[in-house]
This record gives C-alpha cells, sequence and structure tokens, in this order.
C-alpha cells in the first residue's frame, strides 16, 4: 500500500487524473472508524471554461472558492439539500479543476459503511452514486476543504489490477444545463467484476 502523495493533484490534466483515479482506494477516518473504498466511477470537471463546472467563467463565490485551492483538497457541496458529494482539487492555485467520485466498492470497514447507508447486507448498488459514496465514508461538509495529506481523508494506490481497456468514458451525469458540454466524455467507469481483489 502506498499513500498518494500530494505532486499527484498538481497534474494539469484533469480528465486524465480522473481516469487515473480508477482503482484508487479513498480512506476516510471519521469518528475514529476508518473506511476504504475503491474507486469505480469518476467525472471530470475542467474550470472556468467548463460549462458543467461549479467555476465556469471564472464564478468565485463561498462555495466555489475551495476549487481554487492548489490541488490536494477537498471539495464537498451539499446536493439538493440532501446528499454530500465529495470531489478532489487538482491542479495550481487559481486554477478550479476537480473531480466528482461517484462511485466506488468496500475495501475496508465494510460494517461501518452498511450501518452509514442504513443496511443490512451488501448490496450491488451500496456505493454506487455519489450521495450513497459520500455518506458510506462518513462525509459532510465538515470534510470540505481539508486535505487529502492528513489523517482524515486521504488516497492509497494498492496496485490492484485491472485492464484499463475495461474503463468505460462517457458523458457525465445529470448536467442538461451545460449545453454542448454536457456531451464531452469526462466521466469514466469501471464494473467491480473486471478489479481483481
Amino acid at each position: 500500500m502506498k499513500k498518494i502523495p500530494n505532486n499527484f493533484f498538481l497534474h494539469h490534466d484533469v480528465v486524465d487524473l480522473a481516469k487515473k483515479l480508477i482503482g484508487k482506494v479513498l480512506c476516510s477516518n471519521i469518528n475514529n472508524q476508518l473506511v476504504k473504498v475503491i474507486i469505480t466511477e469518476t467525472e471530470a470537471y475542467a474550470g472556468i471554461e467548463d460549462k458543467a463546472s461549479h467555476a465556469y467563467g471564472g464564478k468565485y463565490t463561498n462555495r466555489t472558492k475551495t476549487m481554487y485551492n492548489e490541488g490536494g483538497v477537498s471539495y464537498v457541496y451539499l446536493c439538493y439539500g440532501i446528499h454530500y458529494l465529495f470531489n478532489i482539487v487538482y491542479n495550481k492555485t487559481g486554477v478550479p479543476h476537480a473531480i466528482l467520485i461517484r462511485g466506488g466498492i468496500p475495501f475496508f470497514g465494510i460494517n461501518t459503511i452498511i450501518e452509514r447507508r442504513k443496511k443490512t447486507i451488501i448490496e450491488k448498488k451500496l456505493l454506487i452514486g455519489p450521495g450513497k459514496l459520500s455518506q458510506g465514508l462518513g462525509i459532510s461538509m465538515l470534510q470540505n476543504n481539508i486535505s487529502l495529506a492528513g489523517d482524515t481523508i486521504w488516497l492509497e494506490d494498492h496496485q490492484l489490477k485491472f485492464n484499463s481497456s475495461a474503463i468505460k468514458s462517457t458523458p457525465r451525469i445529470g448536467i442538461d444545463y451545460a449545453d454542448e458540454d454536457k456531451h464531452l466524455p469526462f466521466r469514466f467507469v469501471i464494473e467491480p467484476k473486471h478489479i481483481n481483489l
């Protein structure tokens, strides 16, 4: 196991990195409960030039200011007043690129995940969907704008084996407002069966 270093988050190509996050392990230690999830679905948001991004056109608000930080911090926001969505900020300071973590599969702490999701068994789609994923990891607005180099939320590389051709690229979900940018193939997803644990 190797904790992913901070320079990983400074890369300029947010779309390439969204694909490279597939198969990495997202970890949280919240309320002294350690949980680890293999990332199976991501979406890239390319900042001021991307009509689907919260920072499109250089928008800078109390919500989006986190996106302008140096890469390697969390960006969490509340969607529909219900779901907390977890993103990772990328690139250098002032470039508001972010990657939404949309789905994953349990890797460690399954009992905690099931309890947080208010389930009694492992379901196929237990962590499929960004709101479900954040719930399973225990993530809320309290984890917005924190360093991923710390001990609350971080990424690990377990060198999990899978064929990169199994990663599918599609348009992003739920962004009909983004005009022509809604068709950009910035979503990456792999079926869990392709990952060798």
